[in-house]
């Protein structure tokens, strides 16, 4: 088993634009799953904005990045990332919400996603937000 941290940064509108200049510099593949994708969408104008996106390069290199919805409040460099833990085992990802959820205060429950089998978000006792997720690769026709 394997899990990686990974830079989440957090924009609003302009995600899909951060992703296409981080891979036109450190190359890789993108990955971006609009609100529409994942069938959650809260406001209509927002539908094509990223829900969750990822630039990975061959040699390491790793960025998720979305946007943040209206209904969330959102200021540019305020709380401009979270720690992302990635792994595709969702025992061991459970296990890690299980420890990490203690004395934090949970934004997402742990639970399935539109684009991963479990996904939660919490913010630890020290102010830090996490998301953890069990990675699967992305089928853009799905």
């Amino acid at each position: 088993m394997a899990v990686n941290t990974v830079t989440h940064v957090n924009l609003r509108g302009n995600a899909r634009q951060a992703l296409e200049f981080y891979r036109s510099v450190f190359g890789g593949d993108l990955v971006a799953v609009t609100y529409a994708d994942a069938h959650a969408v809260q406001n209509p104008d927002e539908a094509d904005q990223i829900m969750w996106g990822q630039v990975t390069s061959p040699d390491g290199f790793a960025i998720m990045a979305y946007d943040v919805p209206s209904s969330r409040p959102w200021s540019q460099g305020d709380a401009p990332f979270f720690v992302s833990v990635r792994g595709r085992d969702a025992d061991e990802i459970s296990g890690y919400w299980k420890k990490l959820a203690e004395d934090s205060t949970i934004v997402v429950d742990l639970g399935p996603a539109g684009w991963a089998p479990l996904y939660g978000m919490l913010t630890d006792p020290f102010g830090v937000t996490w998301v953890l997720d069990v990675a699967v690769d992305h089928d853009p026709a799905a």
